[in-house]
């Protein structure tokens, strides 16, 4: 049995923002050392775009799946990632005049929240996140991993910037597995395309043993990663593999992977994991430590960014924690196996590219999806589909059907969005949530009748 998003089949109603009741201030939100220190590296990252004209830094822009973070520090590049700064606008509530003000400018309403963030962001003078201007980018690489939304994104950003693009196109894994003709293909684009253009952008000759070096630091933050990940397989999980794994994600995914600073992050997060495994304590939530966990799920689909915090708190108040989900691998699915190997560098970078998780095709996602429920003995699975993104969301339904049957674990089905804060209903997710963990109870109650 399947619980439908909508079962009258009707479009979801925007929501609004109500302003008729005020709401009570929240309490203080609740961190890991590990959590505030995510913040502190990403908001340096912000202060170093802001001030890389000062420092003499080119600039590139670039997107999560696929990054080349590791090459472009090679050629010292300030690194900004424009699907971070619309997550992050979002997570400050900054990100509903951006789109607005993007809509005005004509962009559908249909069209990915992202970019409407990004492109409201450059009409409001390209003040970031944390309240610094940030530079016009010198390069844009869009390293094409499954998203056509990227390249349309990239034209118009480029026709507002006239800087310089390049790209890295990256075959998708349609037969569900990566070729050698595949792997050649991504390297031959890399040292007669890329790396020729990011060397004429920057003025810095390219170094493979540099790109070694950085790969040793992406191979040890990858290790630790994958061991905090997978601690979620422990009763009670001492982490929420969802909304906790947005933390632990940041660095690796972004500007951070390949940095002595991303190695230290994910040292001194296992560290503190270890010390909750020992306690036998769950997860640290923005409301505060897990009391007892009641609900262990998989969850397929972005969060929403701009009622992070309300969103968490559905799950913490009904004792629901997260053990594994498909958004905390957008970046790269280590826990396969996949690590940066730098006695094969440039390989490397092509089997990452290759394998990230919107790459893979639709009985790949399913199959990992089943493995996830299985290994981390899951009670069901959880998709939150994001209205604007098509690409990702399109095939879910058929997702959450395979999966229950497969699986013989019941399925939820919830819509709500990115950074669009018109899109989140909170009273109708609260509903489908609390009807979907009674289901689970009745699933264990007559399984144990039986």
């Amino acid at each position: 049995m399947s619980m439908s998003a909508n079962p009258s089949g009707t479009t979801p109603v925007r929501m609004m923002p109500s302003s008729a009741a005020p709401k009570k201030p929240a309490a203080p939100v609740q961190k890991e050392d590990a959590m505030w220190l995510q913040k502190e590296l990403v908001n340096g990252n912000y202060t170093e775009l802001a001030n890389a004209r000062q420092l003499g830094k080119k600039v590139s822009a670039t997107f999560v799946p696929g990054n080349l973070n590791e090459l472009l520090m090679c050629f010292d590049f300030a690194r900004s990632l424009p699907e971070t700064n619309a997550l992050q606008n979002g997570m400050r509530k900054k990100s509903g005049k951006m789109i607005m003000d993007a809509e005005r400018d004509g962009h559908s309403e249909d069209v990915c929240t992202y970019v409407k963030a990004d492109l409201g962001m450059m009409l409001q003078g390209q003040v970031g996140p944390t309240g610094e201007a940030l530079p016009t980018p010198d390069v844009l690489l869009l390293s094409y991993t499954g998203c056509f939304t990227f390249m349309k994104w990239f034209e118009l950003v480029r026709q507002k910037y006239d800087c310089e693009t390049v790209m890295l196109h990256v075959p998708y894994q349609g037969e569900g597995h990566v070729t050698q003709s595949m792997r050649d293909y991504v390297v031959k684009q890399l040292k007669e395309n890329v790396i020729p253009t990011l060397e004429r952008v920057s003025g810095v000759r390219f170094d493979i043993d540099r790109l070694r070096q950085y790969m040793r630091e992406s191979a040890k933050a990858e290790e630790d990663l994958v061991w905090t990940l997978q601690s979620a397989k422990r009763k009670p999980s001492p982490i929420d593999g969802y909304f906790g794994a947005v933390y632990y994600i940041g660095p690796i995914f972004t500007a951070f992977r390949g940095t002595p600073e991303a190695t230290k992050f994910y040292a001194t997060l296992r560290a503190e994991i270890e010390q909750r495994i020992r306690d036998g304590k769950g997860p640290i939530t923005p409301e505060g430590e897990m009391p007892e966990e009641k609900y262990r799920l998989v969850v397929e689909g972005p969060p929403n960014w701009t009622s992070f915090r309300e969103f968490w708190k559905m799950f913490y108040d009904e004792g629901a924690v997260v053990v594994a989900s498909t958004y905390s691998k957008v970046g790269g699915v280590y826990d396969f196996g996949f690590r940066h190997d730098p006695d094969h560098p440039l390989e490397s970078l092509a089997e990452y590219c290759l394998g990230c998780y919107t790459n893979l095709n639709f009985p790949q996602r399913i199959d990992m999806i089943c493995k996830y429920m299985d290994e981390y003995q899951a009670d069901g699975l959880l998709i939150n589909s994001i209205k604007s993104c098509n690409s990702f969301s399109a095939g879910q339904l058929l997702i959450l059907r395979e999966v229950e049957k497969r699986t013989g674990k019941p399925a939820a089905f919830i819509e709500s969005d990115l950074v669009d804060p018109r899109y989140f209903s909170a009273a109708n997710i609260k509903n489908r949530l609390e009807s979907y963990f009674q289901m689970i109870k009745q699933k264990r109650t007559a399984a144990g009748a039986h």
